[in-house]
Protein backbone atom coordinates (compact mmCIF):
# COMPACT_ATOMS: atom_id res chain seq x y z
CA UNK A 1 0.00 0.00 0.00
CA UNK A 2 0.86 3.84 -0.48
CA UNK A 3 -0.15 5.49 2.09
CA UNK A 4 0.50 9.59 3.33
CA UNK A 5 0.45 10.61 7.15
CA UNK A 6 -0.24 14.42 7.88
CA UNK A 7 1.22 15.09 11.13
CA UNK A 8 4.27 13.95 12.68
CA UNK A 9 3.72 14.06 16.14
CA UNK A 10 3.42 11.15 18.84
CA UNK A 11 0.35 10.07 16.57
CA UNK A 12 1.45 10.37 13.35
CA UNK A 13 4.96 9.70 13.66
CA UNK A 14 4.25 6.26 15.14
CA UNK A 15 1.81 5.35 12.73
CA UNK A 16 4.75 6.25 9.84
CA UNK A 17 7.13 4.01 11.49
CA UNK A 18 4.36 1.11 12.37
CA UNK A 19 3.12 1.12 8.73
CA UNK A 20 6.32 1.70 6.76
CA UNK A 21 7.40 -2.30 8.10
CA UNK A 22 5.14 -3.49 5.14
CA UNK A 23 3.88 -0.06 3.22
CA UNK A 24 5.57 2.59 1.34
CA UNK A 25 4.86 5.61 3.76
CA UNK A 26 5.40 9.29 3.22
CA UNK A 27 5.12 11.55 6.53
CA UNK A 28 4.08 15.16 5.78
CA UNK A 29 4.96 17.96 7.66
CA UNK A 30 5.22 21.63 7.32
CA UNK A 31 8.42 21.82 9.58
CA UNK A 32 11.34 21.44 7.78
CA UNK A 33 13.26 20.69 10.40
CA UNK A 34 11.19 17.71 11.58
CA UNK A 35 11.05 15.95 7.93
CA UNK A 36 15.19 16.60 7.40
CA UNK A 37 15.50 15.00 11.32
CA UNK A 38 13.34 11.67 9.86
CA UNK A 39 14.74 11.28 6.53
CA UNK A 40 17.88 11.11 8.70
CA UNK A 41 16.44 8.37 10.46
CA UNK A 42 15.83 10.68 14.11
CA UNK A 43 13.13 10.94 15.81
CA UNK A 44 12.19 14.70 16.46
CA UNK A 45 9.67 13.66 19.61
CA UNK A 46 10.90 11.59 22.37
CA UNK A 47 10.36 7.83 22.27
CA UNK A 48 12.42 5.18 22.45
CA UNK A 49 10.52 2.69 19.80
CA UNK A 50 10.62 5.20 17.36
CA UNK A 51 14.07 6.20 17.85
CA UNK A 52 15.32 2.70 18.00
CA UNK A 53 13.21 1.93 14.71
CA UNK A 54 14.70 4.45 13.18
CA UNK A 55 18.24 4.02 13.79
CA UNK A 56 17.96 0.37 13.40
CA UNK A 57 15.42 -0.81 11.26
CA UNK A 58 14.89 -1.10 7.97
CA UNK A 59 11.69 1.23 6.88
CA UNK A 60 10.12 2.58 3.36
CA UNK A 61 9.38 5.70 5.01
CA UNK A 62 10.28 9.32 3.71
CA UNK A 63 9.01 12.19 5.00
CA UNK A 64 8.29 15.81 2.83
CA UNK A 65 7.14 18.88 2.94
CA UNK A 66 5.44 18.77 -0.46
CA UNK A 67 2.14 17.78 0.80
CA UNK A 68 0.34 17.40 -2.86
CA UNK A 69 2.70 15.25 -4.41
CA UNK A 70 2.37 12.77 -1.09
CA UNK A 71 -1.27 12.89 -1.66
CA UNK A 72 -1.86 12.38 -5.17
CA UNK A 73 -0.96 8.70 -5.20
CA UNK A 74 -1.65 7.19 -2.11
CA UNK A 75 -4.12 4.23 -1.33
CA UNK A 76 -4.39 5.55 2.49
CA UNK A 77 -3.94 9.34 3.54
CA UNK A 78 -3.80 9.66 7.54
CA UNK A 79 -4.35 12.96 8.89
CA UNK A 80 -3.25 13.19 12.20
CA UNK A 81 -3.18 16.57 12.69
CA UNK A 82 -3.33 18.63 16.47
CA UNK A 83 -6.62 19.62 17.26
CA UNK A 84 -6.62 22.00 20.28
CA UNK A 85 -9.47 23.10 22.36
CA UNK A 86 -10.62 26.64 21.36
CA UNK A 87 -12.21 28.24 25.06
CA UNK A 88 -13.56 30.83 22.99
CA UNK A 89 -15.60 29.14 20.66
CA UNK A 90 -16.56 25.65 23.19
CA UNK A 91 -15.16 23.24 20.48
CA UNK A 92 -12.21 22.00 19.11
CA UNK A 93 -10.39 23.43 16.62
CA UNK A 94 -10.78 21.27 13.54
CA UNK A 95 -9.08 23.17 10.91
CA UNK A 96 -6.00 21.39 10.63
CA UNK A 97 -8.16 18.94 9.57
CA UNK A 98 -9.84 20.76 7.10
CA UNK A 99 -6.92 21.70 5.12
CA UNK A 100 -5.76 18.42 4.46
CA UNK A 101 -9.00 17.85 3.56
CA UNK A 102 -9.14 20.40 0.90
CA UNK A 103 -5.57 19.62 -0.57
CA UNK A 104 -6.38 15.84 -0.51
CA UNK A 105 -9.70 16.97 -2.63
CA UNK A 106 -7.63 18.81 -4.71
CA UNK A 107 -4.62 16.36 -5.19
CA UNK A 108 -5.99 12.76 -4.03
CA UNK A 109 -7.45 10.10 -6.34
CA UNK A 110 -10.79 8.72 -6.24
CA UNK A 111 -9.38 5.58 -4.77
CA UNK A 112 -7.65 7.34 -1.36
CA UNK A 113 -9.28 6.41 1.49
CA UNK A 114 -8.86 9.45 4.22
CA UNK A 115 -8.47 8.25 7.77
CA UNK A 116 -8.89 11.09 10.27
CA UNK A 117 -6.73 10.27 13.30
CA UNK A 118 -6.61 13.32 14.94
CA UNK A 119 -9.41 13.81 17.94
CA UNK A 120 -12.86 15.36 16.98
CA UNK A 121 -15.78 16.35 18.67
CA UNK A 122 -18.58 13.54 18.10
CA UNK A 123 -20.40 13.91 15.23
CA UNK A 124 -17.93 15.41 13.33
CA UNK A 125 -16.66 13.26 10.78
CA UNK A 126 -21.11 12.35 9.68
CA UNK A 127 -20.63 16.81 9.58
CA UNK A 128 -17.41 16.77 7.25
CA UNK A 129 -19.11 14.09 5.30
CA UNK A 130 -21.81 16.24 3.92
CA UNK A 131 -19.18 19.04 3.44
CA UNK A 132 -16.85 16.62 0.86
CA UNK A 133 -19.17 13.97 -0.43
CA UNK A 134 -16.47 13.03 -3.04
CA UNK A 135 -13.87 11.65 -0.17
CA UNK A 136 -13.89 8.83 1.31
CA UNK A 137 -13.29 9.44 4.96
CA UNK A 138 -13.36 7.06 8.26
CA UNK A 139 -12.24 7.58 11.49
CA UNK A 140 -10.12 5.46 13.80
CA UNK A 141 -9.55 6.62 16.97
CA UNK A 142 -6.12 6.47 18.73
CA UNK A 143 -5.23 5.45 22.38
CA UNK A 144 -1.30 6.20 22.80
CA UNK A 145 0.55 7.33 25.60
CA UNK A 146 3.51 10.29 25.17
CA UNK A 147 6.51 8.43 25.05
CA UNK A 148 5.55 5.34 24.10
CA UNK A 149 3.07 6.13 21.14
CA UNK A 150 4.91 3.32 18.85
CA UNK A 151 5.03 0.76 21.74
CA UNK A 152 0.99 1.09 21.99
CA UNK A 153 0.87 0.95 18.36
CA UNK A 154 3.19 -2.41 18.45
CA UNK A 155 0.72 -3.77 21.33
CA UNK A 156 -2.11 -1.90 20.93
CA UNK A 157 -4.93 -2.51 23.72
CA UNK A 158 -7.74 -2.35 20.80
CA UNK A 159 -8.44 -1.02 17.55
CA UNK A 160 -11.51 0.92 16.89
CA UNK A 161 -12.44 2.18 13.05
CA UNK A 162 -15.87 3.74 12.29
CA UNK A 163 -17.23 4.89 8.96
CA UNK A 164 -20.11 7.21 8.56
CA UNK A 165 -24.03 6.08 8.35
CA UNK A 166 -24.84 5.40 4.79
CA UNK A 167 -21.53 4.38 3.95
CA UNK A 168 -21.57 0.72 4.05
CA UNK A 169 -18.95 1.00 0.69
CA UNK A 170 -17.03 1.84 2.94
CA UNK A 171 -16.27 -1.07 5.21
CA UNK A 172 -14.24 -3.31 3.45
CA UNK A 173 -11.35 -0.01 3.12
CA UNK A 174 -12.30 0.05 7.36
CA UNK A 175 -11.64 -3.70 7.63
CA UNK A 176 -8.20 -3.13 5.55
CA UNK A 177 -7.26 -0.18 7.65
CA UNK A 178 -7.32 -2.39 10.30
CA UNK A 179 -5.64 -5.31 9.07
CA UNK A 180 -2.39 -2.68 8.25
CA UNK A 181 -2.62 -1.35 12.07
CA UNK A 182 -2.67 -5.67 12.90
CA UNK A 183 0.13 -6.30 10.20
CA UNK A 184 2.50 -3.71 11.81
CA UNK A 185 2.42 -4.62 15.62
CA UNK A 186 4.27 -7.51 17.59
CA UNK A 187 0.67 -8.02 19.22
CA UNK A 188 -1.12 -11.07 17.73
CA UNK A 189 -4.50 -11.37 19.74
CA UNK A 190 -6.21 -7.65 18.90
CA UNK A 191 -9.51 -7.13 19.73
CA UNK A 192 -10.94 -4.74 16.52
CA UNK A 193 -13.92 -3.06 17.17
CA UNK A 194 -15.69 -1.70 13.80
CA UNK A 195 -18.37 0.82 14.74
CA UNK A 196 -20.27 3.69 12.86
CA UNK A 197 -17.93 6.93 13.02
CA UNK A 198 -20.00 9.17 15.53
CA UNK A 199 -19.51 6.10 18.22
CA UNK A 200 -15.70 5.91 17.70
CA UNK A 201 -15.25 9.50 17.90
CA UNK A 202 -17.44 8.76 21.56
CA UNK A 203 -15.10 5.73 22.20
CA UNK A 204 -12.19 7.91 22.09
CA UNK A 205 -13.53 11.12 24.37
CA UNK A 206 -14.92 9.11 27.05
CA UNK A 207 -12.00 6.78 27.60
CA UNK A 208 -9.70 9.37 27.85
CA UNK A 209 -12.39 11.35 30.59
CA UNK A 210 -12.52 8.61 32.30
CA UNK A 211 -8.74 8.18 32.46
CA UNK A 212 -9.14 12.09 33.67
CA UNK A 213 -11.71 11.15 36.07
CA UNK A 214 -9.14 8.64 37.89
CA UNK A 215 -6.39 11.06 37.93
CA UNK A 216 -8.78 13.75 39.28
CA UNK A 217 -9.97 10.68 41.75
CA UNK A 218 -6.52 9.80 43.33
CA UNK A 219 -5.19 13.78 43.22
CA UNK A 220 -8.02 14.23 45.85
CA UNK A 221 -7.63 11.63 48.15
CA UNK A 222 -3.75 12.56 48.40
CA UNK A 223 -5.17 16.57 48.60
CA UNK A 224 -7.40 14.74 51.94
CA UNK A 225 -4.51 12.54 53.22
CA UNK A 226 -2.23 15.30 53.08
CA UNK A 227 -4.52 17.69 54.43
CA UNK A 228 -5.32 15.12 57.20
CA UNK A 229 -1.67 14.19 57.94
CA UNK A 230 -2.51 10.61 56.57
CA UNK A 231 -0.16 8.48 54.84
CA UNK A 232 -1.92 8.82 51.36
CA UNK A 233 0.70 5.60 49.50
CA UNK A 234 -0.92 3.21 52.05
CA UNK A 235 -4.52 4.32 51.23
CA UNK A 236 -3.96 4.05 47.79
CA UNK A 237 -2.41 1.08 47.91
CA UNK A 238 -5.20 -0.87 49.97
CA UNK A 239 -7.52 0.61 47.33
CA UNK A 240 -6.02 -0.28 44.61
CA UNK A 241 -5.75 -4.57 46.22
CA UNK A 242 -9.50 -4.21 44.84
CA UNK A 243 -9.53 -6.24 42.10
CA UNK A 244 -12.19 -4.08 40.59
CA UNK A 245 -10.21 -1.28 40.99
CA UNK A 246 -6.24 -2.35 40.41
CA UNK A 247 -3.18 -0.27 39.86
CA UNK A 248 -2.31 2.24 37.51
CA UNK A 249 -2.98 5.81 36.72
CA UNK A 250 -3.22 6.67 40.94
CA UNK A 251 0.19 7.85 41.25
CA UNK A 252 -0.61 12.03 42.78
CA UNK A 253 0.05 14.40 40.38
CA UNK A 254 -0.31 18.15 40.44
CA UNK A 255 -3.18 17.64 37.52
CA UNK A 256 -3.59 15.82 34.23
CA UNK A 257 -2.13 17.78 31.37
CA UNK A 258 -0.35 17.44 27.99
CA UNK A 259 -1.93 16.54 24.52
CA UNK A 260 -5.18 14.89 24.90
CA UNK A 261 -6.93 15.17 28.53
CA UNK A 262 -7.53 18.50 29.01
CA UNK A 263 -8.69 19.12 25.58
CA UNK A 264 -10.69 15.97 25.69
CA UNK A 265 -12.62 16.42 28.92
CA UNK A 266 -13.32 20.08 28.01
CA UNK A 267 -14.37 19.10 24.70
CA UNK A 268 -16.86 16.09 26.22
CA UNK A 269 -18.28 18.47 28.36
CA UNK A 270 -19.28 20.89 25.33
CA UNK A 271 -20.77 17.89 23.74
CA UNK A 272 -22.92 17.26 26.34
CA UNK A 273 -24.38 20.88 25.71
CA UNK A 274 -28.31 20.58 27.01
CA UNK A 275 -27.69 16.48 28.37
CA UNK A 276 -28.42 15.73 32.38
CA UNK A 277 -24.44 15.85 34.09
CA UNK A 278 -22.74 16.25 37.11
CA UNK A 279 -19.87 14.07 37.02
CA UNK A 280 -18.40 15.36 33.22
CA UNK A 281 -18.08 19.11 34.96
CA UNK A 282 -16.97 17.84 38.22
CA UNK A 283 -13.91 16.12 36.42
CA UNK A 284 -12.92 19.54 34.48
CA UNK A 285 -13.68 21.46 37.45
CA UNK A 286 -11.51 19.03 39.88
CA UNK A 287 -8.13 19.39 37.53
CA UNK A 288 -8.20 23.47 38.51
CA UNK A 289 -9.08 22.82 42.23
CA UNK A 290 -6.32 20.37 42.39
CA UNK A 291 -3.75 22.82 40.80
CA UNK A 292 -5.40 25.94 43.15
CA UNK A 293 -4.55 23.78 46.14
CA UNK A 294 -1.01 22.55 45.22
CA UNK A 295 -0.12 26.19 44.73
CA UNK A 296 -1.54 27.33 48.21
CA UNK A 297 0.79 24.23 49.75
CA UNK A 298 3.72 25.85 47.99
CA UNK A 299 2.57 29.37 49.28
CA UNK A 300 2.15 28.11 52.79
CA UNK A 301 5.97 27.76 53.24
CA UNK A 302 6.34 31.49 52.36
CA UNK A 303 9.49 31.22 49.73
CA UNK A 304 10.80 33.87 48.33
CA UNK A 305 12.00 32.10 45.08
CA UNK A 306 10.34 28.38 43.68
CA UNK A 307 12.21 26.75 41.31
CA UNK A 308 10.37 24.63 38.73
CA UNK A 309 11.81 21.28 38.50
CA UNK A 310 10.96 20.46 34.64
CA UNK A 311 8.08 21.53 32.81
CA UNK A 312 7.56 18.35 31.42
CA UNK A 313 3.90 16.33 32.25
CA UNK A 314 5.24 13.06 33.08
CA UNK A 315 8.34 11.18 33.13
CA UNK A 316 9.96 9.77 29.88
CA UNK A 317 7.93 12.69 28.01
CA UNK A 318 9.43 15.99 25.57
CA UNK A 319 5.82 17.36 25.83
CA UNK A 320 5.28 20.11 28.59
CA UNK A 321 2.03 21.40 26.35
CA UNK A 322 -0.50 22.18 28.63
CA UNK A 323 1.52 21.04 31.97
CA UNK A 324 -0.38 21.30 35.16
CA UNK A 325 2.29 22.86 36.41
CA UNK A 326 2.11 25.86 34.22
CA UNK A 327 -1.00 26.65 36.05
CA UNK A 328 0.74 26.59 39.45
CA UNK A 329 3.34 28.91 38.11
CA UNK A 330 0.96 31.22 37.29
CA UNK A 331 -0.58 31.35 40.66
CA UNK A 332 2.88 31.71 42.72
CA UNK A 333 3.85 34.69 39.95
CA UNK A 334 0.70 36.19 40.79
CA UNK A 335 1.14 36.39 44.59
CA UNK A 336 4.20 38.33 44.11
CA UNK A 337 6.51 34.83 43.93
CA UNK A 338 9.81 34.53 42.13
CA UNK A 339 10.00 31.46 40.07
CA UNK A 340 12.81 29.95 38.32
CA UNK A 341 12.81 27.04 35.99
CA UNK A 342 15.28 24.02 35.40
CA UNK A 343 14.01 22.88 32.09
CA UNK A 344 17.04 21.05 29.99
CA UNK A 345 14.78 20.74 26.71
CA UNK A 346 14.30 24.51 26.28
CA UNK A 347 17.14 26.84 24.89
CA UNK A 348 15.47 30.37 25.35
CA UNK A 349 16.41 32.07 28.44
CA UNK A 350 12.98 32.98 29.25
CA UNK A 351 9.42 30.76 28.97
CA UNK A 352 6.30 32.71 29.18
CA UNK A 353 8.21 35.70 31.15
CA UNK A 354 9.47 33.23 33.90
CA UNK A 355 13.19 33.00 33.80
CA UNK A 356 15.05 29.55 32.84
CA UNK A 357 17.88 28.36 35.09
CA UNK A 358 19.38 25.45 33.51
CA UNK A 359 23.05 25.67 35.39
CA UNK A 360 21.29 23.09 37.83
CA UNK A 361 23.57 23.83 40.77
CA UNK A 362 22.99 27.64 40.62
CA UNK A 363 19.27 26.36 40.13
CA UNK A 364 19.48 24.13 43.28
CA UNK A 365 20.88 26.54 44.99
CA UNK A 366 18.85 29.75 44.05
CA UNK A 367 15.54 28.10 45.21
CA UNK A 368 13.77 27.86 48.43
CA UNK A 369 11.66 25.51 47.15
CA UNK A 370 12.04 23.24 44.12
CA UNK A 371 8.62 21.77 42.94
CA UNK A 372 8.60 18.40 40.60
CA UNK A 373 5.86 17.19 39.77
CA UNK A 374 8.00 14.01 39.16
CA UNK A 375 10.54 13.58 41.41
CA UNK A 376 14.03 12.44 40.05
CA UNK A 377 17.33 10.92 41.46
CA UNK A 378 19.42 14.23 40.59
CA UNK A 379 17.18 15.89 43.31
CA UNK A 380 18.47 13.43 46.10
CA UNK A 381 21.26 16.28 47.57
CA UNK A 382 17.90 18.73 48.40
CA UNK A 383 15.71 16.47 48.62
CA UNK A 384 15.08 18.45 51.69
CA UNK A 385 13.60 21.43 49.40
CA UNK A 386 11.78 19.17 47.21
CA UNK A 387 7.65 19.65 47.08
CA UNK A 388 6.31 16.73 45.10
CA UNK A 389 3.19 14.60 45.11
CA UNK A 390 5.10 11.64 43.66
CA UNK A 391 4.91 8.43 45.50
CA UNK A 392 5.23 5.86 43.17
CA UNK A 393 8.27 7.13 40.91
CA UNK A 394 6.49 6.95 38.10
CA UNK A 395 3.54 8.17 35.72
Amino acid sequence: MKIAVAGTGYVGLSLAVLLSQHNEVTAVDIVKEKVDLINSRKSPIQDKEIEEFLSEKTLSLTATTDAAKAYSDADFIIISTPTNYDSGKNYFDTSSVEAVLELVKKHGTEKAVVVIKSTIPVGYTESIVQKYPELNIIFAPEFLREGHALYDNLYPSRIVVGCPAGRDDLSQQAETFAELLKQGAAKKDIPILFTHSTEAEAIKLFANTYLALRVSYFNELDTYAETRGLSTRQIIEGVCLDPRIRDGYNNPSFGYGGYCLPKDTKQLLANYSNIPQDLMSAIVASNSTRKDYIARQILARKPETVGIYRLTMKANSDNFRQSSIQDVMKHLRGEGVNVIIYEPSLSAAEFEKFTVCNDFERFKKESDIIVANRYNADLSDVKDKVYTRDLFSRD
